[in-house]
């Protein structure tokens, strides 16, 4: 029975936590059946998110500090997003007129959606990080993972040393949380790849809901291939270290 309700409080928590990127999927799902009017569905869910930030912020869900984490994740992921669009990684077939090398406006909010969480998840269940890498270091690590997925499509990707190389970085990191009553916590690695596979299972429900579209979903949806995890866990890595490191960076100027 304890086991059943941590269950239940820990899927409440992060319920809490994913109410951005719950909102950008309900939205794909609706607007994918339901048009309003003239306005384009890149435009329409362009607009949503933007409402859906207003709105967050205007009732404190969100601060001003996490708004600009959240901002820097939507430049970051739009920027990846109009690269891996001409290099036909994938496609936004749809029209709409708020567009950028191909690219809908609304794309990059489904990148910040993930700062929201992270964001959140700071909050409601009161991480904490020991061991925590040198700071130099973290950042060249994000820095080299960035930079392989554009440099990829014409060097070597280097993912499998990247991960490798995350591994052994964060190997003593341990991050503390808080679910109900009590404290548990997990090795960052392990939960970075947690993080990756919810992110996969979000990707095939959006692919589904046509968010956008990989070469072989063009005539006909399937399941987005396994090895996208391993890109989502060097992309959620980015995110944590961002994160981490400004949480820290502030506590730091408090003192």
């Amino acid at each position: 029975m304890k086991v059943v309700k941590g269950i239940l409080q820990f899927t409440y928590q992060q319920i809490q936590c994913c109410l951005f990127p719950i909102i950008i999927v309900i939205s794909l799902g609706l607007t994918k059946y339901i048009s309003i009017g003239m306005i384009p569905r890149y435009d329409l869910l362009l607009l949503i998110c933007i409402f859906t930030q207003i709105t967050l912020l205007y009732f404190k869900l969100e601060t001003k500090d996490e708004l600009k984490v959240i901002m820097l994740f939507h430049i970051i992921g739009l920027v990846l997003e109009i690269y891996k669009v001409q290099f036909g990684s994938w496609s936004y077939p749809g029209a709409g007129f708020w567009k950028i090398g191909g690219v809908p406006l609304y794309s990059g909010f489904m990148y910040s959606s993930i700062g929201s969480y992270i964001c959140k998840a700071w909050k409601v269940f009161d991480l904490k990080m020991s061991t925590w890498p040198n700071t130099k270091v973290v950042i060249l690590l994000c820095s080299l993972i960035y930079l392989n997925f554009f440099t990829h499509h014409f060097m070597v990707d280097l993912r499998w040393f990247l991960i490798v190389a995350v591994f052994y970085l964060f190997y003593p990191t341990w991050v503390y949380f808080t679910v109900g009553e009590s404290r548990l916590k997990m090795p960052l690695s392990f939960s970075f790849l947690c993080i990756a596979f919810f992110i996969w299972v979000a990707e095939n429900i959006a692919s589904f809901f046509g968010a956008w579209a990989y070469p072989d979903q063009l005539k006909q949806w399937r399941f987005v291939h396994l090895g996208k995890i391993t890109s989502w866990y060097l992309l959620i890595i980015i995110s944590i270290m961002i994160v981490a490191q400004l949480k820290m960076t502030k506590n730091e100027l408090k003192k």
